[in-house]
């Protein structure tokens, strides 16, 4: 994933609510464990989009924490 397409995502989760970033991280989560499973049975062809993958959960979740009334960001 290039550095233009996670600013462009970044800012795309920034400009929405709290409940579409919490969906977008339920969906991340999702393709995180096909992919975990994909590797576990030998059908994983890309295995650099689970590390993409665990960094966009945890950039969205950053995100979600900064949406949220009690951050101190």
């Amino acid at each position: 994933m290039k550095l233009r397409d996670i600013r462009k995502e970044l800012g795309e989760l920034r400009g929405s609510d709290a409940a579409k970033v919490a969906e977008e991280v339920s969906g991340f989560k999702k393709e995180q464990f096909n992919l975990r499973f994909q590797q576990a049975t030998g059908q994983l062809e890309k295995s650099s989009r689970m590390r993409d993958v665990r960094r966009m959960v945890a950039r969205a979740k950053t995100v979600l924490r900064e949406k949220s009334p009690k951050a101190k960001v």
